[in-house]
This record gives structure tokens, C-alpha cells and sequence, in this order.
């Protein structure tokens, strides 16, 4: 019932598309996919897949991200993001398994990110990602994310930057935004836009 409870509030949902043109890049964007993989807990509860990047990565080296990257030549968000799924956390997924598409997130690191709302079915305790790219894979709880957001304002920003609860720290800006946005729509049915939210300013290269 609950998948089919978001599958039907994703589809109601207008998501919205960046332009592929910016001021944060002038010379366009490079597009990228991130998974938002739902997976079940062994009590029936429903969790997020989070990844915390390999400290040796040339950037955002150690940050937690949804399991994700750029976008092969011809292929499209949902095929990335499940390739990328696969490659991270070893959890395959079809294209039935797709439950629809939230509102592309521009970065200040010129990024042009589509989130892919993804069923994993059941959690994996053997999840496992390449050394060289994953240093951890989390099941997170989905009502752990489910909380209103904490909003932070920045010297460098007018917006604000977005925040989420995650394991005694903050998620932030694109991950914290893309989650918040995904328990709002797939969860609620609320129409809620994300795009505006900042990313903090260690995210911004």
C-alpha cells in the first residue's frame, strides 16, 4: 500500500526542470541523477539508502549523498540513477522500479541534479559499494527525514540553508533538500518546492 500510496502522489506531482543554461556555470550544466532508493526494514518500516563519499574522492570528499553521479551520453535520469544505485550499493533495481521524478536541483559546483524516487524492496544487510568512491552505506529511516527541516541563514547567501537530522549530525543542500522535498511529495502529497534552499558554503566547489 505505501508504494502505491507515493507511486500515485509522484504522479500527481508537476515536477519542475531546471534550465540547463545558469548563472552558477555559464557555460551550462552538467547533469546528473541521484537515487532516492526506498527500501523495507526487516519490522516493515521504510528507510532511505545514504552514502557517506570516500575521504580520497577529489570532491565532497566525506560528504553523505544519495547514491548518484553524472549522466552517461544518451541516457536518461532514471537510467542513471539506477546504474548509479547499482555501482554504489550493489542493489539492483528495474525500470518498474521507478516511482517517479522530483524537481531537478542546481549546485553552486554547476550540477544539474535529477532525483529518482526508486523502490528497493528489502534492505540489504550485505549492501556494499566500491572502496574508492562509498566509505559507508546507511539505512536511514524515512521518519527520521520526515521532521521539519532546520533553516540556517549564511553572511555569503540571501536563501537559506537546508538542514536535516542524520546519526547526531546535518544533512545539507542538495541531499537535505532532494529528502525533504521527496517526504513532502511521495509521502503527503504536497507540493513543495526545494530549489531555492542554499547549500553551505564548504559545498560550493
Amino acid at each position: 500500500m505505501l508504494r502505491e500510496a507515493m507511486t500515485g502522489n509522484l504522479a500527481r506531482f508537476e515536477r519542475v526542470p531546471a534550465s540547463p543554461a545558469s548563472p552558477v556555470r555559464p557555460d551550462g550544466l552538467v547533469a546528473a541523477a541521484v537515487a532516492v532508493c526506498v527500501v523495507v526494514q526487516d519490522d516493515g518500516t521504510l528507510a532511505l539508502l545514504i552514502t557517506r563519499r570516500a575521504d580520497t574522492l577529489r570532491s565532497h570528499a566525506g560528504q553523505w549523498a544519495l547514491p548518484g553521479g553524472r549522466q552517461e551520453p544518451g541516457e536518461s535520469a532514471a537510467d542513471a540513477a539506477r546504474r548509479e544505485l547499482h555501482e554504489e550499493t550493489g542493489v539492483p533495481v528495474g525500470t518498474g522500479d521507478i516511482l517517479g521524478l522530483l524537481d531537478d536541483y542546481v549546485t553552486r559546483s554547476g550540477y544539474l541534479i535529477t532525483p529518482v524516487v526508486v523502490w528497493g524492496g528489502p534492505a540489504d544487510p550485505a549492501m556494499r559499494g566500491p572502496v574508492s568512491e562509498v566509505a559507508e552505506i546507511h539505512v536511514i529511516p524515512v521518519a527520521d527525514f520526515d521532521v521539519p527541516p532546520r533553516l540556517v541563514r549564511i553572511p555569503e547567501s540571501t536563501a537559506p540553508v537546508i538542514q536535516l537530522p542524520l546519526l547526531g549530525e546535518y544533512l545539507h543542500a542538495p541531499t537535505a533538500a532532494i529528502i525533504y522535498q521527496f517526504c513532502q511529495v511521495a509521502l503527503h502529497g504536497n507540493a513543495v518546492r526545494v530549489a531555492h534552499f542554499e547549500q553551505p558554503v564548504f559545498a560550493w566547489e
